[in-house]
């Protein structure tokens, strides 16, 4: 469900979540719509010879959960993203279920943007994605 919160709203440590688990038709999906075919990410046999043993997770596709998180849940309806920072801290696996979170920790009233600390946890609470972005709310 969309939800919108006007910019007046917006408070400092308001946060929004935004959960789901990872298929494996999300990454073929992905790597069609992006282009990135990248074994480690769709090769089983590959990835066994990898560190992580098994396909890994496009980061990007984690980051976009942030996405989701904010364009439906905070600040949401007319929010443009200005610039996102992303540190990849842990992998993430086909059937993680990720939690990226959002909170609003400064605002700026003069050009109605939001700083928002991001990031998102797995199901073992793993901090997988750290970050921050900043979003003009109109």
């Amino acid at each position: 469900m969309v939800q919108d919160v006007a910019y007046d709203d917006i408070k400092i440590g308001d946060s929004v979540k935004f959960t789901k688990t990872i298929t494996q038709a999300d990454v073929t999906l992905y790597a069609g719509i992006s282009g990135d075919f990248n074994p480690v990410h769709m090769d089983k046999t590959y990835a066994e010879t990898t560190q992580f043993k098994k396909p890994v997770v496009h980061g990007m596709l984690t980051a976009g959960l942030i996405s989701a998180a904010v364009g439906t849940g905070l600040p949401c309806i007319g929010t443009i993203a200005i610039s996102q920072t992303l540190q990849f801290k842990a992998p993430v696996f086909i059937d993680d279920t990720i939690t990226a979170t959002a909170e609003v920790i400064a605002k700026d009233d003069a050009k109605h943007r939001v700083t928002l600390h991001t990031y998102c946890t797995n199901q073992d609470g793993v901090v997988v994605l750290d970050g921050e972005s900043i979003v003009l709310k109109e």
